[in-house]
């Protein structure tokens, strides 16, 4: 479910076993058109090559979602809730995957919530799916590891044994909330990395700032889910390091932008992507008033992107707030 660069990774996965057929809905008609016309997508992972003959394309969200079985939602979050606008079929009984790192905007709920609570999907129907993984790597066959979360392991060994290949490795967790929460706060600490890039800040100094930001996360976490977890897990950790240090991060592309002096209009429309962390430092501040958990990077990234204070001087605050 979805055109963008984590769904057609996801496709390709999901395609690695050569007798598999899946059904694949995109929102254009024309995308569809061009992808069938190419092998390709035409607007992502280009060089992704696909055999069109084993894959239904829909442009339909009701005729995709009665015709599948299992559900594999990777579109960005911001415009998760205008697609299922349109969905006039059943959800309950369907097996509802959750590729989105993010936020539903003015819900301010985290997705399995948010099919739990407007979709009536049960819980052991809801997964979440984690990296760390970029959606360039998985097209470059690179080896990769997701973690697969859901209250039921049945259910999660299950979606497990789909998504494994040759060059991607499944874990287990049943930690579902932490899973999503980290998600998104990972986005938002990539951008905090990416602005102090952007301003020259240096490596040493973007070590405290990753190394406070698994802290932050932490003491987030474990109010917000009341869990008991080991932060080092790779669906925790190891997301927040690729995320706010590889050049496939589009976070952290955005927040160096950011720091070089960029508006945020200006980065978002040079960019052409949606750095989710924009929206995720919005959503996770507004929750935050409920649990009042000590985020600094937190605060200094929303007061950037949304009170229009100046990079330097949030910075210059939040250095004395890192331990």
């Amino acid at each position: 479910m979805g055109g963008g660069s984590w769904a057609t990774a996801l496709a390709k996965i999901c395609m690695s076993d050569n007798n598999r057929h899946i059904n694949w809905y995109m929102r254009r008609q024309e995308q569809i058109d061009e992808f069938k016309l190419h092998g390709h997508n035409p607007s992502y992972l280009v060089s992704a090559q696909f055999d069109i003959d084993r894959i239904t394309f829909y442009s339909d969200i009701d005729a995709v979602v009665e015709n599948s079985d299992i559900l594999i939602f990777a579109t960005p979050s911001p415009f998760l809730k205008s697609h299922l606008e349109k969905l006039h079929a059943s959800l309950e009984d369907k097996i509802v995957v959750s590729a989105i790192k993010g936020i539903v905007p003015d819900e301010n709920m985290i997705i399995s919530e948010y099919f739990k609570m407007k979709y009536g999907v049960k819980d052991e129907n809801i997964l979440v799916i984690s990296g760390p993984t970029h959606a360039e790597e998985i097209s470059m066959e690179r080896l990769s590891f997701l973690t697969v979360g859901c209250s039921s392991e049945e259910r999660a060994r299950e979606i497990g044994e789909i998504l494994n290949c040759h060059y991607l490795k499944t874990r287990i967790l049943d930690d579902v909330f932490g899973i999503e929460y980290a998600s998104v706060l990972k986005n938002v600490y990539a951008i905090a990395a990416g602005i102090c890039h952007g301003m020259k800040c240096g490596d040493n100094f973007q070590a405290v700032l990753i190394s406070n930001a698994i802290q932050e996360m932490d003491r987030f976490l474990h109010v917000a889910t009341n869990k008991i977890r080991n932060i080092n897990e790779p669906v925790f950790l190891g997301d927040l390091l690729v995320t706010g240090y590889s050049k496939f991060s589009r976070n952290r592309l955005f927040g160096s932008m950011i720091g070089k002096g960029y508006s945020v209009k200006a980065a978002q429309v040079e960019m052409e992507m949606i750095a989710e962390g924009y929206y995720g430092t919005k959503c996770i501040s507004e929750i935050n008033k409920k649990y009042n958990v000590d985020m600094p990077i937190l605060e200094a990234v929303y007061n950037i992107l949304y009170n229009k204070q100046l990079a330097v001087s949030e910075i210059r605050k939040l250095t004395a707030k890192l331990k």
